[in-house]
């Protein structure tokens, strides 16, 4: 009788323990969960503010005595006009009770320094412009973008806040004349980087990560599925063989910064390529992303039954013929899926990219592979390093970006796993 209460006993506790491992297993699970919907939440709150842009309704005059500074009324005259003067007039025509200078220049501010260059290609455009007066939507500069998409911000103390009691009146002035919108800031898509934040892109860095990751991919996909071809079906078994397994197991743990070390001193410093270019990037991560492949390569073809080999072999097939016609198609939807993921990785990788110059100020879309050039990771991280408030913005939607990119690259991965994938 006492050892069945004990049997029973017994049970009980470790139906207790099972049940304590249950829940604390699901608190860890709703606490992580709820760390990501907070971290994801915080970025989206502050990252769709930066696909909007604030403009401001203003009265052009295109003043000829300002735009033709020759009688000969040249294109070189619009080309070298000062259209900083005519967004001046046109500002100082709403607010005409202002007159000193030094206010002025603070009024001046409120316009992005970006619209001189859009009103020239306006009026070369379309030289009949000159001598009228139209109504335009000019796009206003940082820190009135960041104060109208943050209304929170106007009860900070002035000495705290972006713009003075003054701007801020003013400000206020535009709103209640309805003279101010927020529209889709194209920018942001369009363009690449830029000190001013409300002309910043993330375009160039779009473009130099598709040539980084392209160079990636044709260098380390073909070198990385033969050399697990060969480990797995043609190489020979012996402390060789099992000594290069072992450092490709080992390199696939090494800090992506060692990767870009090594860059440094062979592909700069001793092959003397461009420094920041996507061919560079490309070879670092390359070789980062080699034993990612290499192991994916290997688990595939180990998932493909030995029936299929012999099968193949009995039929008079050879060693590479069955390797080549059988095994390697039919393991191919793996490969793909490490191909993807460790695509995926190379994507996310800012600190091997960080040695090789990549973190360079870049303000023109790269055109080719030699070009200088940044990546989205560095991009963020540049934008995130930057002390005005507007890229606080910018810094959030290219996390979006980043993440959107990284999202698909891997849902196309599981896609291809799930569709082409046979069970044995």
């Amino acid at each position: 009788m006492n050892n069945l209460k004990k049997i029973e006993y017994s049970l009980k506790k470790r139906k207790r323990q099972e049940s304590r491992f249950k829940i604390y297993g699901l608190l860890g699970i709703a606490t992580a969960v709820s760390f990501l919907c907070i971290i994801l939440s915080s970025i989206f709150m502050e990252g769709k503010k930066a696909f909007l842009s604030t403009y401001i309704k203003l009265e052009v005059y295109f003043d000829p005595d300002i735009i033709y500074t020759s009688n000969d009324q040249k294109e070189e005259d619009i080309k070298f006009a000062n259209f900083q003067k005519i967004i001046k007039n046109s500002l100082n025509s709403f607010f005409p009770e202002i007159s000193d200078k030094g206010e002025l220049r603070k009024l001046s501010n409120f316009i992005s320094s970006s619209e001189e260059e859009n009103l020239m290609k306006l009026v070369l455009k379309n030289k009949q412009l000159v001598g009228q007066k139209i109504t335009l939507w000019l796009l206003a500069s940082s820190k009135i973008d960041v104060i109208n998409k943050n209304p929170d911000m106007e009860l900070i103390a002035e000495e705290d806040r972006l713009i003075s009691d003054l701007e801020l009146n003013w400000l206020n002035e535009i709103r209640s004349a309805n003279n101010i919108k927020s529209n889709f800031n194209k920018n942001f898509f369009v363009k690449a980087d830029s000190t001013e934040p409300e002309q910043a892109g993330i375009w160039g860095s779009l473009v130099g990560s598709f040539f980084t990751l392209f160079v990636t991919l044709i260098l380390s996909f073909p070198i990385a599925v033969a050399a697990g071809v060969f480990l797995e079906e043609l190489a020979p078994k012996n402390k060789f063989t099992d000594f290069i397994e072992v450092n490709i197991n080992n390199l696939a743990a090494v800090p992506s910064i060692i990767f870009g070390l090594l860059g440094l001193a062979i592909f700069l410093n001793v092959m003397h390529l461009p420094r920041s270019a996507p061919i560079v990037g490309g070879m670092v991560l390359a070789l980062m992303t080699l034993p990612t492949i290499i192991i994916a390569t290997r688990a595939s073809l180990k998932a493909v039954p030995p029936s299929i080999r012999e099968a193949a072999i009995g039929l008079g097939a050879t060693k590479f013929q069955t390797v080549t016609h059988h095994v390697l198609p039919l393991s191919l939807p793996g490969i793909l899926t490490g191909t993807i993921i460790g695509m995926s990785q190379a994507l996310g990788e800012s600190a091997p990219l960080l040695m090789i110059g990549m973190v360079a100020f870049i303000v023109d879309v790269p055109g080719s592979f030699l070009d200088s050039s940044t990546v989205l990771p560095v991009q963020i991280y540049l934008w995130k390093s930057t002390a005005a408030r507007g890229f606080v913005e910018l810094t959030a939607a290219g996390v979006m970006v980043l993440l959107s990119f990284l999202i698909l690259m891997n849902g196309i991965a599981v896609f291809i796993r799930q569709k082409f994938e046979k069970k044995w």
